[in-house]
């Protein structure tokens, strides 16, 4: 049986070393690595080694009894998390490592909250229980009123038979027919050990134990339970399909695309589609290899349920679907800050540093690199100080650049909060489109939303499908700041193409100018980046924290005093926290602590403010324009938006 499992936590909390634990218990190392030593197996990198904390999600292979399994050690530090967060959408089973002295903290939150996004099954590993100051039972409470109650303390679990009366019945009062079954039959470990799978699969209850990963305490105890308690199926037959979690260069340049296989084989040799239907690629596989920590394998073919690299993919994205998996996967953590490159060798070949900096954005797509031309710059989006000097590292040890950064600015966002119709059309001589689309304020921090009540008459399927790609194609800009659009629901009305003129690219202009001359009627707003945090802090303190919330623009819950301490959550700007750590550790004397995790986008506390400061001139953007363009006596004019809706070839809708 082959499981793909995770392993997460909150940084310092043992992850690694448990993970080291994992790996020496079923023989796959012969001695454990430390991180404080620089020698774990899955550190492999300087960067970690050098930092004690992991930076890459890199993977292992080990066997226990019947079962082989394919483990990723993800980072616990929040400036990774998008590094993290792409392990997760090819995961059989989770483990979340708790620290039994610092308890839930806020990176766990994040962490259990993407787990069940996407339904990966979880189990629990309360570690240092050795330590002073240590309480498991605490602990325990914290995940039942912070994650869920559905947690269960199974550290009395054995293979064999259970002996423990009260996790007996905890388990059958989970499901109806095992309690039926043990009101008339009693207790049957095959039943049991049977329906205990079937709720951890489908996330009715989440196992928990605890033990020491450092001292070895309990993990032997947890491997069999795991192992006992985990199933999976795959299925050997028909098409190959596979999901991309993975892009690497190794260090001859190869690019290598790291796959998870979900069903059927695949070989050397083999042709692979991936892609969307409007950007599928079709190349073959030329090499495929098996990756244990930096060490690899290469084979011949793989089967479903393994995980592997393969080279001759030359335009794979993370979460792309390969084979006959069509379906691509997006992703929720995203930076707030954007930073500026600099370079310290003014003679560097700035188009030979861009091509190195998307390598880099190919393996991780969170940076979203830019070359802004007017600026001559290159720009990238992080989530935090720590990323970037280690991309300071990262750019010299790998390209033999020397560079640094600008000092992070927020990444601001705008919306509506107003419905319009946006019409644009777009007919210069021997070219023809025109698009109408409603616009109407979304959710928050729902993004873009696309539909279409347009009739097949007025817009064939294959043309609608065109406007659709082209209001996904970019993060589009708004109009008073620039910065990109979001929480808005956009719904093609009609539309209309010439059997002759129309041709490749008149739809992208025409889709762009009805978004742009829709926003020049709409009420804009300016949204801003928040932060959830949870502080905790000396009683005596409280004062000096709130007043610091309300000068920075937040908000905060009723504080909750336990033991000594206060503990305080609430929401705050990006902007007017970011760097709040370092205050709050040197007005308390280090006693303080604080966990930050995004909230996501909200009304930006000083839009005016930053509105001068961005200086963004609508007019002039050279990538949009709100004005559409019409033909007449064999040549193109243009008409500026307010007076463009009178000219539309289509009836122009009203709004209800």
């Amino acid at each position: 049986m082959k499981k793909t499992i995770g392993v997460f936590a909150h940084v310092d909390a043992g992850k690694t070393t448990f993970s080291e634990q994992l790996l020496f218990h079923s023989n796959a190392i012969k001695q454990r690595g430390r991180v404080d030593h620089q020698t774990a197996f899955l550190d492999g990198h300087d960067l970690e080694k050098q930092r004690g904390i992991t930076i890459f999600a890199d993977q292992a292979i080990f066997h226990y009894k019947e079962s082989t399994y394919f483990l990723l050690d993800t980072p616990g530090h929040v400036d990774f998390s998008p590094e993290m967060e792409r392990t997760i959408q090819i995961l059989d089973y989770a483990i979340i490592i708790v620290s039994a002295v610092e308890g839930v903290e806020g990176h766990t939150e994040t962490v259990w909250n993407l787990l069940r996004k996407h339904q990966v099954p979880i189990f629990f590993f309360i570690n240092k229980s050795d330590r002073v100051g240590a309480n498991i039972n605490k602990v325990l409470s914290e995940i039942k009123m912070n994650l869920s109650e559905d947690v269960l303390d199974v550290s009395t679990w054995t293979e064999n038979s259970l002996q423990d009366i009260e996790l007996i019945e905890s388990l059958a009062e989970r499901d109806e027919e095992l309690l039926k079954y043990y009101l008339e039959n009693g207790y049957s470990n095959e039943e049991w050990v049977t329906k205990t799978q079937e709720m951890i699969k489908t996330g009715k209850t989440f196992p928990c134990t605890f033990g020491s990963a450092l001292q070895d305490i309990g993990i032997r105890e947890f491997l069999d339970m795991f192992n006992q308690l985990t199933i999976t199926t795959y299925n050997n037959r028909g098409d190959f399909q596979g999901r991309v979690f993975k892009i690497r260069y190794d260090i001859s340049g190869n690019r290598l695309t790291f796959i998870k296989s979900l069903s059927g084989k695949l070989k050397v040799r083999d042709v692979l589609p991936y892609g969307d239907q409007g950007n599928q690629c079709i190349e073959k596989v030329i090499e495929i290899r098996k990756y244990n920590g930096d060490k690899y394998n290469v084979v011949q073919e793989v089967l479903p349920g393994e995980l592997f690299a393969v080279t001759g993919l030359s335009k794979t994205e993370v979460g792309n679907g390969v084979g006959s998996l069509k379906e691509n996967v997006s992703f929720e953590l995203i930076p707030t800050l954007r930073s500026k490159v600099v370079f310290e060798d003014e003679k560097i070949n700035i188009k030979e540093a861009l091509a190195y900096f998307k390598m880099l954005d190919a393996e991780d797509p969170s940076l979203q690199v830019t070359w802004v031309e007017k600026l001559q710059q290159i720009q990238i989006h992080v989530m935090g100080i720590i990323q970037l000097e280690v991309l300071e590292q990262v750019v010299f040890e790998r390209f033999g650049l020397r560079v640094s950064f600008m000092k992070p600015e927020i990444i601001y966002k705008e919306t509506i909060d107003s419905s319009i119709i946006g019409c644009g059309h777009f007919e210069p001589l021997k070219h023809y489109a025109e698009v109408h689309l409603s616009l109407e304020p979304g959710p928050r921090n729902s993004g873009i939303q696309f539909s279409s009540i347009c009739h097949v008459d007025d817009l064939s399927e294959g043309l609608q499908h065109l406007v659709e790609k082209h209001v996904h194609e970019r993060e589009h800009h708004g109009i008073i700041t620039g910065s990109g659009l979001t929480d808005i629901k956009v719904t093609l009305l009609t539309g209309r193409a010439h059997h002759q003129h129309t041709s490749g690219g008149d739809f992208r202009e025409a889709t762009f100018r009805a978004l742009r001359q829709g926003l020049e009627k709409a009420n804009n707003v300016l949204l801003e980046p928040y932060y959830r945090f949870i502080i905790k802090i000396p009683n005596d303190k409280i004062g000096r924290v709130i007043t610091d919330i309300q000068t920075a623009h937040g908000t905060f819950d009723e504080p909750l005093t336990k033991e000594g301490n206060t503990i305080i959550t609430g929401t705050v700007p990006v902007a007017t926290f970011m760097d709040y750590s370092s205050v709050l550790a040197s007005f308390t004397k280090g006693k303080g602590t604080i966990s930050l995790q995004f909230a996501g986008y909200d009304i930006c506390h000083n839009r005016q403010e930053v509105i001068e400061l961005m200086n963004y001139d609508k007019d002039s953007d050279p990538e949009y324009t709100s004005s559409s363009v019409f033909c007449a006596k064999g040549a193109g004019f243009s008409v500026k938006w307010d007076e463009a809706e009178s000219m539309m070839h289509c009836k122009v809708h009203e709004l209800n």
